[in-house]
């Protein structure tokens, strides 16, 4: 009678292994991206760009339980490139009214006019500054959640989203008195 053996299970090769964990992550890092970038093609070619670095970097991974944060914090650090770069181009800025129709009803455009009120204060902000803003109510992610990802004390961030929250306020005042 033959003996039966059990066939070891093959080993995952790296490029398995780093697959089979990049799928699980790469709509989260997407949205991460899209949310910081405010722009979907950026994001996407953000994200590109973080799986590549990833890669390289993935025999440095410590312990693959955590890739979700090791992940972010190198999407992170991508969308950070872009917003400096960013920042170097010209800004022009769009010019919005506040009209109401003939009926005394709010136009519907006011609200496509408040996101992008939103949007030029926003970019008042610091790269820094608006990583920490579109993490946390982009993405919802906790002050602590943040710091993992981002590699810095909690305290960083909870000072970095109150300074933050103040300078878009402010922005957001200047532009209404602007509009009148």
């Amino acid at each position: 009678m033959l003996a039966t053996r059990t066939i070891p299970r093959p080993v995952t090769s790296r490029a398995e292994a780093f697959s089979a964990l990049t799928d699980r992550h790469l709509d989260g890092a997407y949205r991460l991206a899209a949310v910081v970038l405010d722009d979907a093609l950026e994001a996407e070619d953000a994200v590109h760009d973080a799986a590549i670095a990833a890669w390289r970097s993935f025999p440095q991974l410590r312990d693959p339980a955590r890739f979700d944060a090791w992940f972010s914090r190198i999407v992170v650090n991508q969308c950070r490139d872009r917003l400096r770069a960013r920042r170097r181009r010209p800004v022009v800025a769009l010019i919005t009214g506040r009209d109401h129709g003939q009926d005394g009803m709010p136009d519907p455009s006011e609200r496509v006019a408040t996101r992008d009120a939103l949007g030029r204060a926003f970019s008042v902000l610091d790269p820094e500054e608006q990583i920490v803003v579109a993490m946390r109510f982009g993405r919802d992610l906790t002050v602590d959640d943040i710091a993992e990802r981002m590699g810095i004390p909690s305290g960083t961030v909870k000072s970095r989203l109150h300074h933050s929250l103040g300078r878009l306020r402010t922005a957001l005042a200047i532009a209404e008195g602007s509009d009148d």
